[in-house]
């Protein structure tokens, strides 16, 4: 079992009580995730976020391909960080924090995800050859997104 990490931080021109309003509302994870992706929130997302709060997602990660996917909150700490744990989907194991802090000038986001691809042998290879870079393009797109709606980070 190889275990992957995914490391991210982006600055945004915008105070901390709306960079977490936006990122800890559940809902607007449709709106930072890829056309492509066929994200559908099936449940879980009518509250403001809470730890134990349940998560289900259809999701489409390759064209064809449809999974559900189902995580948990399980640390909150308001306008601090946040972490989803999955518990059903794609991945052997999924461990996301997402971290805010007050920066000069507006809001740093810094997301760590832990994960673990599933299949063995054949995970690692389908890992090499398209799925870090998967990941990678779905983060890009977020961080583009996130740009358009708030504005770029200058100093």
């Amino acid at each position: 079992m190889k275990l992957h990490t995914l490391h991210s931080i982006q600055k945004l021109p915008i105070p901390l009580d709306q960079a977490w309003d936006f990122l800890s509302n559940p809902a607007n994870l449709s709106v930072i995730t890829p056309p492509d992706m066929g994200f559908v929130i099936r449940s879980g997302a009518d509250r403001k976020m809470y730890p134990g709060q349940i998560i289900h997602y259809w999701v489409s990660p390759f064209a064809g391909i449809k999974t559900q996917w189902v995580t948990e909150i399980t640390h909150v700490q308001n306008q601090q960080f946040f972490v989803d744990e999955q518990r059903f989907g794609p991945y052997k194991m999924w461990h996301h924090k997402h971290f805010l802090k007050a920066v000069d000038g507006g809001v740093e986001m810094e997301d760590i995800i832990h994960y673990v691809i599933p299949f063995g042998f054949l995970g690692t290879v389908a890992h090499q050859l398209f799925i870090r870079k998967k990941l990678e393009t779905i983060f890009e797109f977020r961080r583009l997104k996130l740009i358009e709606l708030f504005g770029s980070f200058e100093k």
